[in-house]
């Protein structure tokens, strides 16, 4: 499991880790393009949530993995943090040696609410993807800050 560092081409996939769901996202194959994929239902006791990502790391042959770290405004690491970084380290194990890197996420819920809003997407139907579009807000900023 590394840092910030960003990696090598091919697909990657990013994580939107929440308390109840976590939103799903990956690149297109040359690294420009962040698209949703779905939403996973946590499972903190028996991790069928990590089995499932598993699954589609391997589905996707994936490059590697970028999780959210949610720091609060002022960059510190609360509960919501430390939560990505034990989502991201069980997951690291089951995906080894694919490297799971971790990116601040600040803001993008709120960016991805945003958009959703003026596209016309509110409610249920804004609830049911606003954990993936914050996954392609996430990826799509990793993406960006490789120079791409």
């Amino acid at each position: 499991m590394t840092g910030d560092t960003p990696g090598t081409s091919g697909i990657w996939i990013a994580v939107d880790v929440g308390s109840v769901r976590v939103g799903i996202a990956r690149s297109d194959p040359r690294g420009v393009l962040a698209v949703p994929i779905s939403t996973l239902v946590r499972d903190p006791d028996g991790d069928r949530d990590i089995t499932e990502l598993a699954g589609l790391v391997a589905d996707y042959d994936a490059a590697g993995v970028v999780v959210g770290l949610p720091r609060t405004l002022a960059g510190a690491e609360g509960p919501a943090a430390r939560m990505a970084r034990e989502y991201g380290a069980r997951l690291a194990a089951r995906i080894t040696p694919i490297p799971v890197e971790f990116l601040d996420e600040r803001l993008t819920t709120v960016s991805a609410q945003r958009k959703l809003h003026q596209g016309g997407v509110r409610g249920a139907a804004g609830r049911a993807v606003i954990d993936q579009a914050a996954a392609v807000e996430l990826l799509q900023h990793w993406l960006d800050r490789r120079g791409h």
